[in-house]
């Protein structure tokens, strides 16, 4: 079974640094991993205008914006 790390909305530091939107692992383990991993970066190295929220959607890990400035969420 396929796992997915989906960022919902890419938001301008997310395009900027290239994060696809979508990745996929065959274990659950390592797509938990990885999205914490990439929760933890875009906490840390994006502008500090969001806030981001890490939420599991049927054995999928989903980033979400917990809070914005409105800046481009495209």
């Amino acid at each position: 079974m396929e796992h997915h790390v989906v960022i919902e909305k890419l938001c301008s530091c997310a395009k900027k640094e290239g994060l696809r939107q979508i990745t996929t692992y065959e274990e659950k383990e390592a797509a938990q991993e990885a999205a914490q991993t990439q929760l933890a970066y875009m906490q840390g190295r994006f502008c500090g205008k969001h806030e981001f929220q890490l939420v599991e959607v049927d054995d999928h890990y989903v980033i979400g914006m917990a809070s914005g400035c409105g800046c481009s969420g495209e």
